[in-house]
């Protein structure tokens, strides 16, 4: 629900200054003349003043709304989403369910359609055909509903390199209704969690990129969303920041009732963090399970020899092991047997008796960098340039 309220004469002025600078001034070619002012409270009400004095302002309650989400069996639930591009398929045919509270990971390799899709469900791209809904509300006929009940952890910078951290997240916290008595509660938490307390107040062009993302994620969880849109959330951080973020996010998801989208190519993030996984390629979902039941799915350790010889030791191997499967990636062969440790040095054997030269070989249980393997066939693919990142993506806002 849109909840009018009428400003006092200070906060309305400061709300239309900070929407001018970070929107109009910039289409207006004005955005320079302000860059260079001081970033004072006093000054933002002073020009707000005068530009919008006589304005009324509405504020996107998004806080008091969430109360009054629709009571649904599930959070997300897409019906045959399809998106096309000049007629090649992003995403064709997707149907996945997401259940209330649930860490749902989308995996897939590069352009296999996970960001075309959270950009659909966030209504950022309109779907060539099919539909969805987010929080009970249609992503075509109800998006500026859907749009007030999520929050989103873009892959790309998007925040204003002219303001500090916190006039960021201040501009934020008031855009989306956060109850001002929460407020500075709720930017001093979101600002130690990625430890950037001492540069609140330093402005953004003199952050560093890690820093940056950093604040891109302290933005999209500030006003606990009913479902959160993580998008690589912690590409480009630190470990130990990284681990901070993945104790918060678990926090946040049983303290809120917040439902969390993550995708990510960071396998063990997907692991520690997802209810359920879903494996995405040619946009399409080729898996989805639960990662232990995922791993199942492999039947068997996992053996990786690495020699020049791969090919021919693989032709080898199939006749004269017993083997489940046998693949070769990047090079090396990785062999899915049912008892590595007592099958590994009849491999080592059987490659000497071949004159073939071993590099390495290792041995490990299945994990979810397995799997993706499995159903996707390789560790990565490079981008077609087909699909929409990030800020390309939300550029698409204009296409009908």
């Amino acid at each position: 629900m849109i909840v009018r309220k009428r400003l006092t004469l200070a906060k309305h002025a400061e709300y239309a200054f900070l929407l001018f600078r970070t929107i109009i001034a910039p289409l207006l070619n004005f955005s320079e003349s302000f860059s260079n002012q001081p970033h004072s409270t006093s000054f933002r009400i002073r020009k707000g003043a005068k530009y919008f004095s006589d304005c009324n302002l509405v504020a996107l309650s998004n806080y008091d709304q969430n109360s009054k989400v629709k009571q649904m069996s599930n959070a997300i639930e897409t019906s045959d989403l399809t998106r096309r591009f000049n007629g090649f398929v992003a995403v064709d045919k997707l149907n996945i369910a997401v259940e209330h509270q649930e860490v749902f990971g989308l995996l897939g390799p590069n352009g296999a359609g996970k960001t075309t899709t959270i950009s659909m469900l966030c209504t950022i791209l309109k779907p060539t055909s099919g539909t969805a809904k987010v929080n009970g509300f249609d992503i075509v006929k109800q998006a500026t509903q859907v749009r007030k009940s999520i929050g989103i952890v873009f892959q790309d910078p998007s925040i204003d390199d002219r303001l500090t951290g916190r006039e960021n997240l201040f501009m934020h916290a008031n855009l989306y209704g956060v109850p001002q008595s929460e407020q500075k509660t709720r930017i001093d938490e979101v600002l130690k969690l990625v430890e950037l307390e001492d540069r609140a107040d330093s402005i953004l062009r003199t952050y560093s990129g890690g820093m940056r993302r950093r604040l891109e994620i302290a933005r999209g969880l500030i006003h606990y969303p009913k479902v959160l849109f993580l998008d690589e959330p912690t590409i480009g951080l630190d470990p130990q920041t990284r681990e901070h973020i993945w104790t918060y996010i678990k926090e946040l998801r049983k303290a809120h009732d917040i439902t969390m989208v993550l995708t990510t190519h960071y396998m063990e993030e997907a692991d520690r963090l997802s209810d359920r996984i879903a494996i995405m390629d040619y946009g399409k979902i080729v898996a989805l399970d639960t990662s232990p039941k995922l791993k199942e799915t492999l039947e068997g350790d996992v053996i990786t020899v690495k020699t020049k010889d791969a090919e021919r030791f693989a032709s080898i191997l199939e006749g004269k092991v017993a083997t489940k499967k046998i693949r070769i990636v990047e090079g090396s062969i990785e062999i899915t047997v049912q008892d590595g440790k007592a099958l590994l040095p009849r491999i080592v054997e059987t490659a000497a008796q071949n004159n073939i030269y071993v590099d390495s070989v290792a041995l490990r249980e299945p994990n979810l960098e397995d799997v993706f393997l499995h159903y996707t066939g390789h560790a990565i693919r490079a981008e077609s340039g087909d699909e929409l990142h990030g800020l390309s993506a939300i550029r698409r806002r204009a296409i009908k």
